[in-house]
Order: structure tokens, then sequence, then C-alpha cells
């Protein structure tokens, strides 16, 4: 069997999301055949002897895959374990006979659709930043958001580390003294963004669930339960992160023609006065 590289592997196994792989390989926890590693090293998955933080790893083929939608409820943290003892996700899909891990995240004070599965492949394609898929929030804030607050979230603002979010659609669902309830599309995941966002603006986020996900609603699941994603959620979230990262290549070839164009006037030369 031809090599594969590392952090592919263990992402198929569903060990971790491959961006994760790459983050513990380059922490050097991963060995093979009793040697440290490096991030694009390959290995044969037939012949190599796999270990992740001194634990063999025994590759399994054709593993079944899963594909699961979660109602994460607030008060569980979305990591496979967490050193300070608090609850996380993995007890709500324990009795699924593989290893899972989520996709994306939801921070531990967030609820709502929290996408879990063991194909490494599909984690990336859905997780990566040129991928794009849509995610709708419903976010209550206090005090009451004025035009010029939503306005600001709606086209983009700088956070506490210099970066500026993306345009996002803002749709006010409930506007009263003390509290507006809103719902947010974005298209990019950064750490806690929309609460950060939120605070730029002087507002507070006292709840905060996810929707839907790309094609995949929360629908009627309650918190803390899960369902299986059909065919169809599977192949339209595939296809929505392909269609991304399209965009992405032709919004960066755009971007590298427009630096090579000649800049200044265009012609064979000014004319010589008489």
């Amino acid at each position: 069997m031809a090599e594969e590289r590392i952090q592919k592997i263990m992402a198929e196994q569903g060990l971790c999301s491959r961006r994760a792989a790459e983050q513990i390989i380059a922490e050097g926890r991963v060995k093979v055949n009793g040697h440290p590693v490096k991030v694009g090293d390959k290995m044969d998955p037939n012949r190599d002897v796999l270990h992740v933080d001194d634990e063999r790893i025994y590759i399994k083929k054709d593993q079944q895959l899963y594909y699961l939608a979660l109602y994460k409820p607030r008060g569980y943290v979305t990591t496979a374990s967490d050193e300070l003892g608090r609850k996380t996700v993995m007890e709500l899909v324990s009795d699924i006979p593989a290893r899972l891990y989520p996709v994306g995240r939801l921070d531990k004070d967030s609820e709502g659709l929290l996408l879990m599965t063991n194909d490494g492949a599909f984690a990336q394609a859905v997780t990566h930043p040129s991928g794009g898929i849509s995610k709708l929030y419903r976010v209550t804030v206090q005090p009451r958001a004025d035009e010029s607050q939503i306005l600001k979230l709606s086209s983009g603002v700088v956070l506490d580390d210099g970066t500026k979010t993306m345009p996002c659609a803002i749709n006010v669902v409930t506007d009263e003294p003390g509290r507006t309830v809103m719902e947010m599309t974005l298209k990019e995941g950064k750490n806690r963004e929309i609460r950060r966002m939120c605070e730029t603006v002087g507002l507070e986020v006292v709840r905060l669930k996810r929707n839907a996900e790309g094609v995949v609603k929360l629908g009627m699941l309650k918190p803390g339960t899960y369902r299986e994603l059909t065919k169809a959620e599977i192949n339209g979230l595939r296809a929505a992160a392909a269609k991304g990262r399209a965009q992405t290549r032709s919004a960066a070839l755009q971007s590298k023609a427009a630096e090579r164009r000649p800049r200044g006037p265009v012609g064979k030369g000014t004319q010589k006065k008489r």
C-alpha cells in the first residue's frame, strides 16, 4: 500500500481532526517505528507502527464512518477530554462504537448544533477556512442593540487581537427595552467570535444558540440528543465546502493577476511637445 501523510491517517482513524493531528505532531507526541516525526512525514499503514503519546494506535481498515448532528447543551465543553474535569460532548455520544470528535466548536456557555464524525477528510473540508460554510445563530444580547451597533456588527468589526471579522447577515427577531434577539449568519469560525464581536460594540451575549450549519438544521432535536445526518446533508456540506474552496482559489488568482497588471497610463508613450 502507498505511503500516506501521518496526519491524514490519524484523522481517518478518528483520533482527531487533521489540523489537530498536525499540532500533535508538531508537539513531538507522535512516533513511527519508534522515531519522532514531523508534519508532512508519511508512513505505510500496513507496515509501520504508529504511537501517539506513547500509546500504540492499531490502524483499522474499512471502518464504519459516522456523521452526527448533536444538540450541545450549555455547560459542556467541545473537547475529547478536559483536564479541569468539566463535562464534554463526548459523554453525549458514548454509545457510538467509534472514536468521534467534534467538527468545529461551540464554547461552554453556548448551545445548539454541533457536528460529530470519525471521518477526518470530511471534518477537514467542513472546518477549513476556505470552505466558508454558513452558520446560523440565534443571539440574545443586552442592553438593547441600536441601529448603529447592528450596522457595525454586520459590516465587520476589529476584535481584541487586531483581526477584522467578515461581513455577516443580521436579522432582528425581537427588539425591546433591555434586550435584542438577532439571527446572525457567519461564514467564519474564530474562537468565541460572536461574543467578542458583541463586546466590541458594547453588547453582552446572554444566550447563543447555533440553529444551522450549511444544509443541516437543528430542527426538533432536544438538548443532549443526536441524530445521524442524511446522505443529502453529508453531500450538501461537501458541495458547499468545495464551492467555498473554488471561490477562494478564484479570488486569490484574480488578486495575483491584478498585482501583475502594469500601473500608470497605458500607451505608446507621451507625445512630444510641438
